[in-house]
């Protein structure tokens, strides 16, 4: 049975993590042709505008974790009618929210370069570019939608095989429109925009081709398509309260380093990457929890879900056991691969102890936060959030004057093991 269990897990985390890893592929692709037909301007338009996007995409995210819990739940109570309400339900407003951004695009793009303040030659390289990916918000935000209901279904092969797809369309195109045929930052934009209406259009024939029976034998009424609205809306203002929480961290993180220092901000970059590479497969167990729990849960089988997240957390250990050796022993190494600035890698090496730790106090976080999709304890996550939130800030600002940027460090680090301790309790204590 344990094999079993292992096997299912493993199942739906090796698609998700072989998806996440062509996400910083794309990145470096911009980045790099940027770099080769433009000059710092480009390449500065470029973090910007995808930095504009990504924050935007980010806070919509709970399309996707809010519709994978509750489609994993009816699937496994056998409510096929829901299954199909869940996903025309979840497009209609992942569509509209996209046509929303569409319509107020003007006022969005000034409002996120007064946020950002990038450099005159960067905002008027940036606007091009932020003016043709604009009008991929409803393919993004339907494929949210999408990807969120394959991983409720059981299946993390196709959101694999479309972002695969999407992205190597993306980088084929950009290189040629960009290289070939001097488009410049217009031909890097042209690309991601045909590739997020690829990945959409992919997706919608993927769901036709393997569900599209299923869905035909189980049509939504307009009625049944508004009767779950509330819940709907309920669980996804958690998750997104709980993504502003992420994105607060975040920004301070990056803007008290910076406050520090070129230097520091570079080091603090570096190091960074630690955490996300450990993020990349941690996240694919995340999406293996969001579908087994909720499956599970909706089936009312208690014994099987104990066993899974028994079994989610025994990996999770491995996994970050792992990642804490490889870090240990070759995170000198690693710092040489990202960079071949000296001064930087030295002064990295003083905050490497810190970047060390991440795995072992992350991970809980990671395999919860599936959890608690799955099971749609969403107010779970967002009071987890708040009160890591709220600790990370206070130690900041408690122990900066004397700690300096290890103050930061040793603050994220309890911020992310906060998270999964104070969502361990919650789930023991309303868990048998």
């Amino acid at each position: 049975m344990t094999n079993k269990c292992d096997f299912q897990i493993l199942r739906l985390a090796l698609p998700s993590i072989i998806q996440n890893v062509t996400v910083p592929l794309l990145g470096l692709c911009d980045v790099a042709v940027m770099g080769h037909v433009g000059g710092a301007a480009h390449i500065g338009a470029i973090a910007v505008g995808s930095m504009i996007f990504n924050v935007m995409y980010w806070l919509f995210g709970f399309l996707r974790m809010g519709t994978s819990g509750l489609t994993s739940q009816a699937l496994g109570a056998r409510r096929l009618d829901d299954v199909g309400a869940m996903l025309r339900r979840g497009l209609t407003v992942g569509v509209g929210l996209g046509l929303a951004i569409v319509l107020l695009q003007v006022p969005l793009r000034s409002l996120a370069l007064m946020l950002m303040q990038p450099t005159a030659d960067v905002a008027a390289l940036c606007a091009p570019y932020y003016n043709i990916c604009v009008w991929g918000a409803p393919a993004v935000l339907g494929l949210y939608t999408l990807t969120g209901w394959f991983v409720g279904m059981q299946n993390t092969r196709l959101p694999m095989l479309i972002a695969v797809v999407q992205n190597v369309v993306n980088i084929l195109l950009s290189v040629s429109l960009v290289v070939a045929a001097g488009w410049g930052i217009r031909g890097v934009a042209t690309g991601t925009l045909v590739a997020q209406w690829t990945g959409f259009a992919m997706a919608l024939a993927l769901l036709w081709r393997y569900y599209g029976p299923t869905l035909r034998r189980h049509p939504s009424t307009l009625a049944s398509l508004f009767s779950g609205l509330g819940r709907f809306f309920r669980l996804n203002l958690d998750i997104f309260l709980r993504t502003l929480c992420l994105v607060a961290v975040n920004l301070w993180f990056t803007s008290a380093g910076a406050a520090q220092g070129a230097l520091t901000l570079a080091a603090n970059t570096l190091l960074m990457q630690f955490f996300m590479f450990f993020s990349y497969v941690m996240d694919g167990f995340a999406y293996a929890g969001e579908a087994l729990s909720g499956r599970l849960y909706g089936a009312r089988n208690d014994a099987g879900l104990r066993r899974t997240v028994s079994r989610l957390f025994r990996i999770g250990w491995l996994v970050a056991i792992a990642f804490t050796a490889v870090y240990a022993l070759a995170g000198d190494v690693l710092l040489r691969l990202l960079t071949t600035d000296a001064d930087v890698v030295r002064h990295a090496r003083r905050f490497l102890p810190w970047a060390v730790l991440i795995p072992l106090s992350g991970m809980a976080a990671f395999v919860w936060d599936g959890i608690f999709i799955g099971l749609t304890r969403s107010r779970g996550m967002l009071t987890s959030c708040l009160v890591a939130a709220a600790a990370f800030f206070a130690l900041w600002l408690a122990l900066q004057p004397s700690m300096g940027n290890h103050a930061l460090w040793l603050a994220l680090l309890v911020y992310l093991a906060l998270r999964g301790l104070v969502q361990t309790f919650l789930y023991r204590r309303r868990t048998p």
